[in-house]
């Protein structure tokens, strides 16, 4: 089951930072969304993510502690994880998410699924927990943020899909036509 878990995390991982590929520091950075959703900011929050759940959680080593977002900074900026610094560029935080999710592999590769953790960030009625229940629960996380990677990608540049390679989708379809078949379809509801 850990193998599985692992391998479904590490497909998520990368095609999370596909979407970063052959576009402008600008386009990863600009919010897309009402709240401020981007790209780099996508990449920069799972990193920080990774780190603590699959670093200090368990208590091990974490690569680059001062390059991620210190717990301070939440005070003041919520939001502190989801975007990057004028001094952070696109290939620093894929460089330190690559070497974060490293770490983390090491973490699963070392513990067991029932290997016990604790959160210090959680409720204390529920700190207490296991490997299995931090790698579903990152999962769960990147997949989500995976997703609006997604949407933001395509709103871009059209660039939609699981994998470069495979993307998932099916071939030959005329989207606009498409597109406007569903529109004429929510305009009857």
């Amino acid at each position: 089951m850990k193998d599985v878990l692992h391998r479904y995390l590490q497909s998520s991982r990368e095609a999370l930072l596909w979407k970063l590929e052959g576009l402008p520091e600008r386009e990863l950075r600009l919010p897309r969304t009402p709240t401020g959703t981007n790209l780099l900011g996508l990449v920069k929050h799972m990193a920080n993510v990774e780190a603590g759940y699959f670093c200090a959680t368990f208590g091990k080593p974490c690569p680059a502690p001062d390059e991620l977002v210190p717990e301070s900074a939440f005070e003041t900026d919520p939001q502190a994880d989801f975007y990057a610094l004028a001094t952070e560029s696109a290939a620093d935080i894929s460089d330190l998410y690559r070497r974060v999710w490293a770490a983390a592999d090491q973490t699963i590769a070392d513990l067991p699924l029932d290997a016990p953790g604790e959160v210090p960030w959680w409720p204390e009625e529920r700190r207490a927990v296991t490997l299995g229940q931090v790698m579903v629960h990152v999962l769960t996380d990147l997949t989500r943020h995976a997703g609006h990677a997604d949407i933001l990608r395509e709103s871009i540049d059209g660039a939609a899909g699981l994998r470069t390679a495979a993307p998932n989708l099916p071939d030959g379809v005329d989207w606009p036509a498409y597109v406007a078949r569903l529109t004429a379809l929510a305009d009857e509801a």
